[in-house]
């Protein structure tokens, strides 16, 4: 006879160091006491984020701890920054990186977190056939989307300074994209294409071209990246794009454009990119040379999380918990 699996649910309620208060343990999942469990699949909350009237908003994470501070803080998805993965392995933003290896960063945050990741998958690590084949990889391991970028593999940073920047070929790359799109076992699961047309040099006429072509090929949205400090990139982007497909921006370098600004054109998403990783870079540098210098901890002690906080973010408490029910009690 089969064998059944039976689920243990479990809910307590208590005060939790460092103040957090009201913590509740559902299955193995910390969470405030005000919220609730999203029952939606990652992949469809990511989807109604994209087709949502609202200008929403994601956050940079590249490991799982970074991941549970971002849903923590309220934030509804999760950005798997490439360039924050590769940094945090201590490799360039260069695929130096296997894509297998960067497929392990993103299930451990997966894991840590009841909300969508949309991935920053690059070029996809290859041709069709490799993003294709990370597309499948990906739904096993429950992350919602992955945003492919039309440039050549292994792809270049687009912030970098004086650096050539070949795009892919628009029907090349279009295939690609209909090839993640047909791959897909979720309907919910998004691929988002990347246009670098901006980054690469070009102008508007050529941005239109790609992304007009990308939509058409399935994807479900279109990032419009651009390195300018002003938002004349985008502003002329979306006043001719008549909103034939949702549109990210990832505003890094145009950072001091009013949000609303981005809502009055039409965008449908912010991606904050990659700043958890470029805030915990400036800690670490303070708090090293503050005690290289010291020779103590008199001076950071304070300034620094309790390792009290570290557990909770580690959900111990759950397993203090699932102690009590599955070792012997003597």
């Amino acid at each position: 006879m089969a064998a059944k699996l039976l689920s243990v649910v479990y809910t307590t309620n208590r005060t939790i160091s460092n103040g957090f208060k009201g913590a509740v343990l559902n299955g193995s999942r910390w969470m405030h006491s005000s919220q609730e469990p999203n029952k939606v699949k990652k992949t469809t909350q990511l989807k109604q984020m994209l087709l949502s009237k609202e200008l929403e908003f994601i956050m940079e994470g590249h490991n799982g701890l970074s991941a549970r501070i971002v849903q923590e803080t309220g934030f509804k998805g999760i950005w798997g920054s490439g360039l924050s993965i590769s940094a945090q392995l201590g490799v360039r933003d260069s695929n130096e990186a296997s894509w297998t290896q960067v497929l392990d960063v993103v299930e451990y945050m997966s894991d840590a977190t009841d909300i969508p990741i949309l991935l920053d998958a690059d070029t996809g690590y290859g041709n069709f056939n490799n993003a294709r084949r990370l597309v499948k990889k990906l739904e096993e391991r429950g992350i919602a989307g992955a945003c492919i970028e039309d440039k050549l593999f292994p792809k270049t940073n687009s912030l970098l300074d004086g650096r050539v920047q070949p795009l892919a070929d628009i029907e090349e790359f279009s295939l690609k994209i209909k090839a993640c799109k047909d791959s897909q076992r979720d309907p919910d699961f998004c691929i988002v294409a990347r246009v670098e047309a901006f980054i690469a040099g070009y102008g508007l006429e050529e941005a239109l071209k790609r992304a007009d072509a990308y939509a058409k090929a399935g994807a479900d949205a279109i990032v419009m990246h651009s390195k300018k400090s002003d938002p004349s990139d985008i502003e002329s982007f979306m006043k001719a794009w008549n909103n034939q497909a949702p549109v990210i921006i990832i505003p890094t370098k145009y950072y001091t454009v009013p949000t609303q600004h981005f809502r009055d054109l039409g965008c449908s998403m912010v991606i904050w990119a990659n700043h958890n990783l470029r805030a915990s870079i400036t800690a670490m540098q303070s708090l090293s040379a503050t005690i290289y210098k010291d020779q103590s901890l008199v001076n950071v002690e304070k300034t620094v999380a309790p390792v009290k906080e570290i557990f909770r973010l580690q959900r111990d408490h759950e397993l203090v918990e699932a102690e009590k029910i599955y070792l012997p009690q003597r």
